[in-house]
């Protein structure tokens, strides 16, 4: 959540910043809420400070032999109202926190407003490849090399699912191992992330309780529970609740995990094959630093997965979100975006966000600064190194040859057995 001081301070100035996104916020209802608040507080600590003081001469009254009956009596009326009281604040306590929950977060100063249409390339790597034959999509060279098997994977698991096999498996498997090992010399930590989260992992990354219906929830489980939808939302709850060093950060870790999301709506005839799926698997970069370290943390972890797709030797752009299309968890994101050829369009691979201290704000993660003991909120980055389900597909499409082959990426073949080439199944 956002700092409240902020909105106390100059309302206008923040919903200036949310107009960015698109999103006109009426912070009436909440300074109604917050003005309420500090009466209801200023009137209970005053009649309890008065109950205390009262209940504290009873005894002498009664020592002196004095009647106190009609005292304890306005003493327990006092109460009543204190209690009373209480519960007022509780619930205006309530309207808040939901409020400030609800809120996404405040995006840099230097973004740009709008949605996507005013994202804006800021790197481009290689160039679009040209066939001098009939290019195939990725869904017929899966099927052709025998890698993907799409209709048995509806059959187990429904529309949008499908199966690796046999050297679509270990491609796949290939992929994973390569960015694994490239974050590992990175200096990064492998951490393997449960499937299972408890809601208060959705809240502190920031989808709960806005967007509850993109996860898949799991009813039968011991507390309210849902399936990941990125290792993200775990590795931001590492240190929830929880306060480190400054000498502790940054904190660097990379996690593997399927990833299971809903996709609600309709998919559009171009995501056919792996592009838009219910699971996938995707490795998931991810660091805790200080505020002043937090913009070199950012560039470290968009310069990283620009350097996979480069070593895969891809033709890709770099894009800067507008305010309006980055997630409502992130003040900045950077997409690494991947060209499919059969669609002529780019597709995202990986997000490099900055949340800044929203997400540390909603998991009470905090550190204490070395130079005066006091505490602050960390700022936590995440970057996808990489999603698998459309590195994939960019594969097979750019590296396709005339004879139907599928040319491997050099930096995949010591994961292949030193398989040079994918060919047909005959």
């Amino acid at each position: 959540m956002i700092d409240v001081n902020l909105i106390r301070q100059d309302a206008c100035a923040v919903r200036e910043r949310y107009l960015k996104r698109g999103k006109d916020i009426d912070f009436a209802p909440f300074l109604q809420w917050d003005e309420n608040r500090k009466q209801l507080i200023a009137k209970v600590e005053s009649m309890k400070a008065q109950r205390n003081k009262v209940s504290a001469e009873i005894p002498k009254f009664k020592k002196a032999g004095q009647d106190v009956s009609s005292t304890i009596a306005e003493m327990k009326a006092l109460g009543e109202e204190i209690d009373a009281l209480d519960k007022q604040l509780d619930q205006v306590n309530d309207k808040i926190r939901d409020f400030l929950l609800r809120l996404p977060n405040l995006p840099d100063e230097d973004l740009a407003a709008g949605g996507k249409e005013n994202n804006r390339p800021i790197k481009v790597y290689g160039e679009k490849p040209l066939f001098d034959f009939p290019a195939k999509d990725h869904v017929e060279l899966a099927q052709s090399l025998g890698l993907i098997d799409y209709e048995r994977g509806a059959k187990l698991a429904g529309n949008g699912s499908w199966i690796y096999t046999d050297r679509g498996a270990r491609l796949e498997w290939a992929l994973l191992n390569y960015f694994i090992d490239s974050h590992i010399a990175k200096g990064y930590t492998f951490m393997l992330p449960p499937y299972m989260l408890t809601y208060e992992c959705g809240l502190t990354a920031g989808q709960f309780p806005k967007f509850e219906d993109d996860v898949y929830q799991l009813a039968n489980a011991e507390g309210k529970k849902f399936l990941l939808p990125t290792a993200e939302t775990a590795l931001v709850n590492l240190y929830r609740d929880e306060i480190l060093d400054e000498s502790d950060l940054p904190k660097k870790f990379f996690g593997y995990s399927a990833c299971f999301r809903r996709e609600a709506g309709s998919y559009r005839s171009e995501e056919r094959g792996m592009i838009r799926g219910h699971q996938f698997n995707k490795v998931e970069l991810f660091q805790y630093t200080t505020p002043q370290k937090s913009d070199e943390a950012f560039a470290e972890m968009v310069d990283m997965a620009c350097g996979l797709v480069e070593g895969l030797g891809l033709h890709y752009r770099l894009s800067k979100l507008a305010a309006g299309d980055c997630s409502d968890s992130m003040a900045r994101t950077y997409d690494i975006e991947i060209y499919i050829p059969s669609m002529n369009i780019y597709k995202e691979v990986s997000s490099a966000s900055n949340a800044r201290d929203y997400q540390a704000r909603r998991g009470n993660m905090r550190y204490r600064r070395a130079s005066d003991k006091k505490l602050e909120f960390v700022h936590t980055l995440n970057a996808s190194g990489l999603a698998t389900s459309r590195v994939f597909p960019a594969i097979l499409e750019q590296n396709q040859n005339a004879d139907g082959s599928v040319t491997i990426p050099e930096v995949l073949r010591k994961y292949m057995g030193g398989m040079e080439k994918l060919l047909p199944i005959k």
